[in-house]
């Protein structure tokens, strides 16, 4: 029997409780406890407060939970003794039907974890599509997750029994996140795309203008134009794919929205492309409705975000904004083409009046919006699959060195010693320190010395140089500025104690982009219409809404990403019921922007 919302919300404590019978493993309490919530208006809501329970569960319960849970093609699987929700998962991926080999490697692996950690390997076997994992990709992750420390795993374990439950109560209620499939799939179809050298490998690297990166512009357009039903579809003079899905008449203003459909190296398959795949299923449920809006709806897959291939960034968004430099043109890339000649290759006109011509004119447009993968891990640790975002870091960036006096190891007396590599230690300990900080007024503040290397150093010689990077970024101009004046004052301290020189080079300097009150009230409105709670975080990353805040009002919202929310990284990933709630996220936002230009 199908379940409703309406009947969990008039049973009894005893009713509620049995009625999710098997949600979580042999755990009755969890379900007895969220019925104090009721009513449940939705049923991303119910599985929030679940979550929420077990959230506020003493640390004792939450290893019962996760010992409830039986092995992996364990023991009580060879018994017959598991539950027949277990039982189901694990025969849907296959571990019922394993080789004596992977049979042998999986029984090593849940000694080997048990042994280490004193509980047993949880994993949602249905996978983030729902479909089932691959015996491989189980053992693949098990093997992984071996790596992590006692805290790291405990959480995942909690994640990964959140997701089981997530799957069962899709089954109880018989619900099916098909638009979240259906971006799910696109996203899978997009990353059969990529360049030599990765696309052997399995790997997903989609840098701009190669024969990669113009299937993707391709396979986007034929989507735009067959599956989605837009109105005008074209790839413009820099690569950006552009679909528009025309309002109730000609002069009816427009939303912009998108994001990159280029990728790092080695990259995730969500990273950008959501944002340009989930307002498409947008697009194609309204045109499936035949409903047109007081607005148009222009989405563009902007071609370039990452600066892989070449040193300049948002070269898709730039040109929107009218401020593509054309120096670009001339830059070039490792096997020296310039960006010109990739254009002509590609069939771009490669010229700079081609380019001016893709400048928006803000008054034809009512702002910008942007769904995006958090890339971070905030809204994986609360449970909450979107979250609003309050604005994106201003940054600034150098290339530094500390110079010193290289000397013999064993013979300079530690008093006398011009180390560069140890000043440069003690600056990174400062930043890490300073950046750390609570801002008076809640700025978020991060800084990174990701790139740290002596030249030509020696194992018995005292560093004489060291050569260093510098990220600092918040989430105002006056926190940026703040603790890049910090760090800079801190290093000439550190260089005049220890009789050094430094230089610092800038190479990079972005304002903050805060969220459109506005817009930022909308994202609101429209996760609150899902049942919820709201999250407001900055971003860290930059994206290009930042390049659109300089033309008109935007604001974004992210979707949780899974595997402690790492992204640039092949491990990115999602779940099809978070992406089926960004879209119905994006869907609210549509009715309630209608709904204002309407009244």
């Amino acid at each position: 029997m199908t379940l409703s919302l309406s009947a969990l919300n008039a049973a009894t404590v005893a009713g509620f409780t049995e009625l999710l019978a098997g949600t979580y493993e042999h755990s009755p309490w969890i379900a007895e406890r969220a019925a104090a919530a009721r009513p449940f208006q939705s049923l991303a809501q119910l599985k929030h407060g679940l979550a929420q329970v077990v959230r506020e569960a003493s640390r004792e319960e939450q290893l019962q939970l996760i010992r409830a849970h039986p092995e992996l093609a364990g023991k009580a699987m060879v018994a017959q003794a598991l539950t027949a929700e277990s039982s189901d998962e694990q025969g849907r991926a296959g571990l019922t039907h394993c080789t004596p080999e992977e049979f042998a490697r999986l029984q090593q692996l849940n000694a080997d974890y048990s042994a280490h950690f004193g509980w047993p390997f949880i994993l949602a076997v249905r996978g983030p599509r729902g479909q089932g994992l691959s015996r491989s990709q189980i053992i693949e992750a098990f093997a992984r997750r071996l790596q992590d420390s006692p805290e790291q795993e405990l959480s995942e374990c909690l994640r990964q029994i959140h997701r089981i439950a997530e799957i069962r109560l899709n089954d109880k209620f018989g619900v099916s996140p098909d638009l979240g499939n259906l971006v799910w799939d696109w996203a899978e179809a997009l990353a059969q795309h990529s360049d030599p050298g990765f696309q052997e490998q399995g790997e997903l690297t989609v840098t701009y203008l190669t024969p990669a990166h113009q299937a993707c512009a391709a396979q986007l357009r034929e989507w735009l134009l067959q599956d989605c039903g837009f109105d005008e579809v074209s790839i413009d003079a820099v690569g950006n794919v552009v679909g528009r899905y025309l309002g109730l008449d000609a002069q009816a203003p427009m939303l912009l929205t998108g994001s990159h459909y280029d990728t790092v190296r080695r990259a995730g398959k969500y990273d950008g492309r959501l944002g340009v795949l989930v307002p498409m299923a947008c697009v194609r449920e309204l045109h499936r409705a035949g409903q047109r809006l007081p607005f148009a709806i222009e989405v563009v897959a902007f071609a370039e975000e990452e600066g892989q291939r070449y040193k300049a960034t948002f070269l898709g968004s730039s040109a929107l904004t009218g401020s593509f430099h054309p120096a670009w043109l001339d830059e070039l890339d490792e096997q020296g083409i310039s960006m010109r000649e990739a254009m002509r290759s590609a069939g771009l006109p490669g010229e700079m009046a081609s380019i001016q011509t893709l400048a928006r004119d803000p008054a034809r447009y009512l702002g910008f919006v942007e769904v995006h993968i958090e890339q971070g891990p905030v809204l994986q640790a609360l449970d909450l699959p979107l979250g609003i975002v309050t604005s994106i870091n201003g940054s600034v960036r150098y290339l530094g060195e500390v110079i010193g006096q290289a000397a013999h190891a064993g013979t300079t007396p530690m008093g006398q010693r011009q180390d560069a590599a140890a000043a440069v230690a003690e600056l990174l300990l400062y930043v890490e320190r300073r950046a750390g900080e609570k801002d008076s007024h809640g700025a978020v503040t991060v800084g990174t010395v990701g790139q740290l290397q002596v030249p030509q150093g020696s194992i018995n010689v005292i560093p004489g140089r060291c050569q260093f990077s510098l990220d600092l970024r918040a989430s105002s101009n006056a926190a940026r500025d703040a603790l890049d004046g910090d760090v800079r004052a801190e290093l000439a301290r550190i260089c005049q104690r220890r009789g050094l020189r430094w230089r610092l080079t800038p190479t990079m300097a972005a304002k903050a982009a805060p969220s459109d009150a506005r817009w930022q009230a909308r994202w609101e409105a429209a996760v609150a219409s899902l049942g919820l709670p709201l999250r407001h975080l900055p971003s860290g990353a930059g994206h290009d809404a930042m390049k659109l805040h300089d033309l008109m009002p935007q604001a974004m919202l992210f979707v949780r990403g899974g595997n402690g929310g790492i992204s640039h990284n092949p491990l990115e990933t999602i779940s099809n019921d978070d992406a089926d709630l960004s879209v119905r996220a994006f869907q609210a936002l549509l009715t309630r922007l209608a709904e204002e230009l309407s009244s």
